[in-house]
C-alpha cells in the first residue's frame, strides 16, 4: 500500500467534503496596467495579462508568490501557476488559497485538470471574458491537508521529470540537427574540381497558378506553406524541387508524385542530364535562400534573383551517392523529430491519467 492509500485510508475513508472555490480561497481581480505604464517603470517582476506569458516587466507587484492565475480574457480558462512576485492586471484574477484549509499548490493542480471544464465559462456578448460567478461557485475537493500535501509531492515529480525528458530530447534533436546540417555542408562544399552553372542554365522556373476551377481529389496542391488541399488535375508529374515566392521562402519542397501549385511557390523543370533534382533540393536548403529576401515586409524571392545562384555539378553518379548520404542523415533527424512529440504526447496522458486518478474523491455525504 502506498503512503496516499495510507493517509486516506487513515484521514478520509469515506469520501471527503466539497466547498465552492471562493470558500476555499480568495478569487481577486487584477489592476489594471498599460503598455506605456509597462515601458516608463521597467522593473524585474512579470506583468500577467491575458495570456500564456508575461507582457512586459514592472518595478511593482500586487500578486504574492504561490498563487494560481486565472485569465479572464486573451486566453481565457487558462491556469497558471505564478512562483514570484509579479504584477497582475485586470485580465487574470488571483486566486489566494486559504492555506488553513488548502495547499496552494494542490488547488493549482485541481484547478488545471479542471482547465477545459473553466475554459467555457465564457461570457458570450461584447468582449469574450470569463464568467467569475461560475468561476467562484466551482466546487473544490477538501481531503486533509497531508492528503493533498502528499498527491502534490507526486504530481510534482512527475512533472519534473516529463519536463526532464523534454529537455534531454530537445537537446538530442538539436545535436542531430547540427551534426546533419554540418555534414550536408560538407558534401555539398565543391571547388573548381566541378562544373558550375547558373539555376537558369539547368532549370525552368515556372509560376504557380490557382487551384479553384478543379474538382476534388487526390492530387496535393501545394503554397509556400504545403500542402493546401487536393484536386483532380496536376501540373507536373516528374521529380522537382518547389520554391517558395512568398513567405515562408526557407522551406523548399522535393517531389517526385503529380502535384499542382500556386503563384506563392514556384516549380522547376530541370535539365536531368545536368542534376538531379533531390541532389538540387539539398543543395538549395545549404545556401539559405532566406538570405536571398527581395522584400522589407512579407520575405519573397524573385525568378531573376534565383535564375542567378550557381550550382555545382559533379558527376550524376556523384550527385546520387551524396543524395544517398543525406536520405540517411534526414532520416535520422526525422525519426527522432517524429519520435519527441510521440513520448512527450504519451507523457503528457499518462500524467492527465495519473493526475485525474489523484484528484478524484468521493464526496462525503
Amino acid at each position: 500500500m502506498s503512503k496516499l492509500d495510507m493517509l486516506i485510508e487513515k484521514l478520509c475513508p469515506d469520501g471527503v467534503k466539497y466547498k465552492t472555490l471562493e470558500d476555499t480561497a480568495s478569487v481577486e481581480l487584477g489592476k489594471r496596467v498599460t503598455k506605456s505604464e509597462i515601458e516608463t517603470n521597467p522593473g524585474p517582476y512579470p506583468v500577467w495579462h491575458g495570456g500564456e506569458r508575461p507582457m512586459g516587466y514592472i518595478n511593482k507587484t500586487n500578486c504574492p508568490p504561490n498563487t494560481v492565475l486565472v485569465a479572464n480574457t486573451g486566453s481565457i480558462g487558462y491556469i497558471n501557476w505564478i512562483n514570484i512576485d509579479s504584477w497582475c492586471s485586470d485580465a487574470a484574477s488571483k486566486v489566494i488559497a486559504k492555506k488553513d484549509i488548502i495547499n496552494s499548490r494542490f488547488l493549482y493542480h485541481f484547478l488545471k485538470s479542471k482547465e477545459f471544464k473553466i475554459k467555457k465559462y465564457r461570457r458570450i456578448g461584447g468582449v469574450p471574458t470569463l464568467e467569475l460567478r461560475k468561476l467562484k461557485s466551482f466546487p473544490i475537493p477538501l481531503p486533509p491537508l497531508p492528503v493533498q500535501e502528499e498527491i502534490v509531492r507526486i504530481l510534482d515529480h512527475f512533472t519534473e521529470l516529463t519536463e526532464d525528458l523534454t529537455a534531454k530530447l530537445t537537446t538530442e534533436l538539436t545535436a542531430r540537427k547540427q551534426q546533419y546540417e554540418y555534414y550536408r555542408d560538407q558534401l555539398l562544399t565543391f571547388g573548381d574540381e566541378v562544373e558550375w552553372k547558373a539555376l537558369g542554365d539547368i532549370a525552368i522556373i515556372k509560376n504557380g497558378k490557382t487551384y479553384k476551377k478543379f474538382g476534388e481529389g487526390n492530387i496535393p496542391v501545394y503554397g509556400s506553406g504545403g500542402v493546401m488541399t487536393y484536386i483532380d488535375t496536376f501540373v507536373y508529374d516528374k521529380p522537382t524541387v518547389l520554391i517558395p515566392r512568398k513567405g515562408s521562402i526557407d522551406k523548399l519542397y522535393y517531389l517526385d508524385i503529380p502535384f499542382w501549385n500556386v503563384d506563392t511557390v514556384f516549380y522547376t523543370i530541370l535539365d536531368e542530364n545536368a542534376i538531379k533534382a533531390k541532389f538540387l533540393f539539398y543543395y538549395l536548403k545549404s545556401q539559405r535562400l532566406e538570405r536571398l529576401n527581395t522584400a522589407g515586409g512579407v520575405p519573397s524571392l524573385t525568378q531573376a534573383v534565383l535564375k542567378l545562384i550557381q550550382i555545382p555539378l559533379p558527376s550524376l553518379s556523384e550527385q546520387a551517392r551524396i543524395v544517398s548520404i543525406l536520405d540517411k542523415f534526414d532520416t535520422l533527424v526525422n525519426d527522432i523529430s517524429a519520435g519527441i512529440p510521440a513520448e512527450i504526447e504519451a507523457r503528457k496522458q499518462q500524467y492527465e491519467y495519473y493526475r485525474e486518478k489523484l484528484l478524484s474523491f468521493k464526496e462525503l455525504g
